[in-house]
């Protein structure tokens, strides 16, 4: 149920978030354990920088307005610690279709891991 309240919202705030540091997102899918993200990262901005600014801000986010935490959130944890970062140049098109279809090839993934 969590799921899916907290996709519909995070979308959104994920643009928001981006565009706060001068970033667009391309192309994304939120997955129940993981989220993939086409994100245009100026070079002024390091790519760590943008990418622990949205999930330190999106998971404060989630905190306040689905888990009823208003202040102290030490200790608390949304996201994984980690994150994959790949340059993408003339294969843009390629990873869009992928992050389109990401959920049909988890699903695929998913069956094959049953037997």
């Amino acid at each position: 149920m969590l799921y899916g309240q907290v996709r519909e919202h995070l979308g959104k705030l994920f643009h928001e978030l981006a565009s706060q540091r001068e970033s667009k997102i391309l192309e994304g899918h939120l997955c129940v354990d993981h989220v993939h993200m086409l994100i245009r990262i100026p070079p002024k901005h390091s790519v760590s920088h943008v990418v622990g600014y949205v999930k330190g801000k999106s998971a404060i986010r989630v905190a306040r307005d689905f888990m009823g935490r208003h202040r102290s959130f030490k200790g608390y944890h949304f996201w994984a610690r980690g994150y994959f970062v790949s340059t993408v140049g003339i294969d843009e098109v390629v990873i869009r279709e992928y992050i389109r279809n990401q959920e049909q090839n988890d699903r695929k993934s998913d069956q094959n891991r049953l037997f």
